[in-house]
């Protein structure tokens, strides 16, 4: 088993610690791949027979399976213990400034399917158009019968509409008074679950992807702004008013010496303006031609320039938080997240010898659908995510009736 990773999640042997218990038990089989019982409770520190009466419910539920049996040693072969992808689905939609997209996740973070729109600053009512029309044919395409959903987890960036970026609508600071929640009320009858992007995109790495390898991370969100978010010790931390991450608004200086937000330089927001400066605007950031001579004159500049504004607050992050990585994701393309991380931890190592250690950086296991995929798996949060700690809970579900 992965040990290192776990080495702080360890359980409670009380008896109103059930739900939590259930959570440590279910992410050290995830993490583990496959595992036996003894395996579970030595390393979540729950007794031999709390982790067998919690498998045996999980298994009677179908929430796990069972992997095989391992032989040696005396008496009968340990059952090995592994997730069972099909034993619940989930949802999740990612509202962002320049598309939507809509993926049908199994229990193992899997996507089975995903249908997504490139779309500049959709309303309200667009959301819940794309919505709608395409759940139905969401679900099919993944195989996923209705009645076997959790939830609907829908994650957005804060503040979408009450940022004034380029091209920003009018009448788009709607989406600071509109209940987000109520957009999906019809046609299932299922509850919703609302969060940060950055948050959702953490938890989804933090459940499926090199959460698994990092305890303790800092995630990085490259979408048409910046976010970040606060992985410690396997637990998502939103801090004290839930913007904890928020490294998108530091002040940083640009090529005119300016005093900017971190955001207006790194972001596909930045690069998009980069771009059109250059007579190459209005090309998807994500499927860009790197091999375009012209176009790789942009982004070399363009990753020079953001490399050189994300270093200092990432020494910041590193001497203030010391997470074991930055993950990098969102839909930059992955060339680019890679000269970005190349170039950044070059400037962190030549000014950053100061710091006692400096985090690596490296490109997110989730990458694109990351917010997407980190939504859905908040439908699952009471099955997933092991945080009982006041100040570290997943986001609150919103049931339809209170959205409305």
């Amino acid at each position: 088993m992965n040990v290192a990773a776990l080495l702080r999640l360890t359980g409670a042997n009380i008896e109103h610690a059930g739900l939590h218990n259930q959570r440590v038990v279910l992410h050290a089989i995830r993490v583990a791949g496959s595992a036996t019982r003894a395996e579970v409770a030595a390393v979540t520190g729950l007794t031999t027979a709390t982790v067998t009466n919690i498998t045996n419910r999980l298994l009677e539920e179908g929430l796990l399976d069972r992997a095989g049996q391992r032989r040696g040693g005396r008496g009968q072969p340990a059952t090995r213990l592994c997730v069972n992808p099909d034993g619940a689905f989930a949802i999740g939609v990612n509202i962002d400034r320049d598309h939507l997209t809509m993926v049908a996740v199994d229990f193992e973070g899997r996507s089975r399917a995903r249908i997504s729109r490139e779309a500049a600053y959709s309303s309200p009512e667009d959301v819940q158009c794309f919505y709608r029309k395409h759940v139905h044919k969401l679900l099919e395409q993944g195989g996923i019968a209705p009645e076997a959903l959790s939830g609907i987890g829908v994650a957005r960036p804060d503040d979408l509409g009450a940022i004034d970026l380029p091209g920003r609508p009018r009448d788009y600071d709607r989406w600071s008074t509109h209940d987000v929640a109520s957009l999906f009320a019809e046609p299932l009858d299922l509850p919703v679950t609302v969060e940060n992007d950055a948050a959702a995109a953490a938890i989804g790495e933090m459940q499926f992807g090199l959460g698994q390898q990092y305890a303790s991370f800092f995630y990085l969100l490259i979408t048409v702004g910046l976010g970040g978010s606060v992985v410690v010790n396997s637990l998502y931390d939103r801090g004290a008013d839930g913007r904890s991450g928020e490294i998108g608004f530091l002040l940083v200086e640009d090529q005119d010496a300016r005093r900017v937000p971190l955001q207006e330089v790194l972001s596909i927001g930045g690069l998009a303006r980069a771009l059109a400066a250059k007579g190459l605007g209005g090309q998807a950031i994500h499927a860009l031609d790197l091999d375009d001579p012209a176009v790789a004159a942009v982004t070399d500049a363009w990753v020079a320039r953001a490399a050189a504004a994300l270093a200092q607050p990432l020494i910041a992050v590193s001497c203030l938080l010391n997470p074991g990585a930055v993950l990098v994701g969102g839909r930059l393309p992955v060339a680019l997240v890679e000269r970005l991380a190349q170039a950044t931890s070059a400037l962190m190592q030549r000014d950053g010898g100061h710091a006692p250690v400096l985090a690596p950086i490296r490109t997110a296991a989730l990458a694109e659908d990351s917010p997407a995929i980190g939504a859905a798996l908040l439908a699952f949060g009471h099955l997933l995510l092991p945080a009982d700690t006041p100040g570290r809970q997943p986001a609150a579900v919103i049931s339809r009736d209170k959205g409305r």
